[in-house]
């Protein structure tokens, strides 16, 4: 029998190392699926977990997070579907996450498989941010109408005035990317004009596969550098409802971030998606739910393996959670539209709602095949909840059988135990180490204080 080299037999002890194992268990737990993800330490893994389990629209309800500083990590995810079951096909569950958690996949800041599901190949990505007013994402579609450009993916949110879109086109006649350097910097140049926003407003990028894009995070990444984090409260914002806190804890070296908000879908990617693009490292972590509030504590150190050092640090890691917490919060009525793609159909829609004074907040446009599936979050042009006969107003024109209304914005996720007995019904900032605590001293990392 021929018998490997020791340098093979240490290459595949290495490999085995550093390759996540992953359990997906619906026997544990009564009320959820059970999600365990051991590897090898390595920044951004967390991420890669939280995005594939999004990814696959799976809600996480609670769980935590604990490692040994450094050379491996645990992750427990206590998962329910939409309507807060147990997730029913676990084996689609667990290759998804294999498939994102593998070895090969996680080189640093790559990011994740794209949430949409864009059709593959080569497709041309316009980026576009600027001081978000009343129309504007009407404007963008009638210029790329305009230009010939087929929308075939987009999205686009508001916060704090601006607004940040992705947009994936093709040329309307070939249906391939528009790579022409002419047309690029002709496409560039009006939406430019569009958006106000001087050299900064719109980029075109020739991705050679759309799927190595994650919308959800590029869209975070747009607005942090854009400096929407930083806008003062007001200009028709809603007073925050979200606490952000971050402490010190000296003896072990570390910084405590505590986030206690309402509860949604992809809350958890959008903290854990914040705090890797600022360079932060989650060593430790619990996070949990009670009816429709949240709260997750994490314990984290920048990547050089120092805490959060100075005031200014940790004012802009506070904003920087806030934000992004808040802008996916979409406010407004939630409009539902599925109708046979044809060409200028985003002009036409958001045009009818410029002329009834509706105003976009979020918008998420998916093509699949002939059909396009759009979701617009809509209020009126003063930010404030629209008219029931305005929206009525809309349907109707556009069509009955094409456009609805979503009226429960949000699936509830959790069961509604606790929502009674938990006082104040407010965001509330909980102790220092309150819930890792309790975890690290389960798992015998740290003595128990009880």
């Amino acid at each position: 029998m021929d018998r490997c080299h020791p340098s093979e037999v240490y290459e595949l002890f290495v490999r085995h190392m550093n390759t996540p194992r992953v359990v997906v268990d619906n026997g544990v737990c009564a009320t959820a699926t059970l999600v365990q993800v051991h590897s090898a330490r390595k920044h951004g893994v967390l991420l890669e977990a939280v995005a594939a389990l999004s990814d696959h629209g799976v809600c996480v309800r609670k769980g935590y997070i604990s490692s040994d500083d450094g050379r491996w990590f645990m992750d427990v995810f206590h998962v329910t579907d939409a309507a807060g079951r147990k997730v029913a096909d676990d084996d689609a569950l667990l290759a998804r996450l294999e498939s994102s958690l593998s070895a090969d996949a996680l080189p640093p800041r790559t990011p994740p498989a794209a949430e949409m599901a864009t059709a593959g190949g080569a497709h041309t990505l316009l980026e576009l941010v600027g001081a978000d007013r009343p129309g504007l994402l009407s404007e963008v579609f009638a210029v790329l109408h305009d230009l010939r450009c087929g929308i075939v993916d987009a999205r686009a949110w508001t916060h704090g005035g601006r607004v940040a879109a992705l947009v994936f086109v093709r040329d309307e006649e070939t249906g391939k990317p528009i790579d022409d350097a002419a047309r690029v910097r002709r496409v560039e140049s009006r939406l430019r004009h569009v958006l106000r926003g001087g050299a900064r407003g719109a980029r075109t990028v020739l991705l050679a596969d759309a799927a190595d894009v994650n919308l959800d995070r590029q869209l975070h990444q747009l607005l942090n550098e854009d400096g929407e984090a930083d806008t003062p409260a007001g200009q028709g914002e809603q007073p925050t409802t979200t606490a952000v806190a971050v402490q010190d804890w000296g003896e072990r070296g570390y910084s405590v971030v505590t986030v206690s908000c309402r509860d949604r879908p992809k809350l958890l990617f959008d903290v854990v998606c914040t705090l890797t693009d600022l360079d932060y490292v989650v060593y430790h972590g619990t996070f949990d739910t009670d009816g429709d509030h949240a709260q997750q504590e994490f314990y984290i150190r920048r990547l050089d393996g120092q805490p959060i050092s100075s005031a200014a640090e940790r004012r802009r890691v506070i904003q920087c959670l806030q934000a992004a917490i808040e802008r996916r919060a979409s406010e407004g009525v939630r409009l539902e539209l599925r109708i046979t793609d044809r060409r200028g159909l985003l002009a036409y829609v958001t045009r009818v709602f410029r002329e009834n004074s509706l105003s976009v907040t979020h918008a998420e446009i998916t093509t699949r095949g002939d059909m396009a599936m759009n979701v617009f979050h809509v209020t009126d042009v003063a930010g404030r909840p629209a008219d029931p006969k305005t929206i009525d107003d809309v349907i109707q024109r556009i069509g009955t059988e094409s456009l609805r209304v979503d009226e429960e914005r949000w699936p509830r996720l959790c069961s509604t135990e606790g929502d009674a007995g938990r006082s104040g019904g407010g965001a509330g900032i909980f102790s220092l180490g309150s819930l890792v605590l309790k975890n690290l001293a389960s798992l015998g990392l740290i003595r128990s204080c009880s």
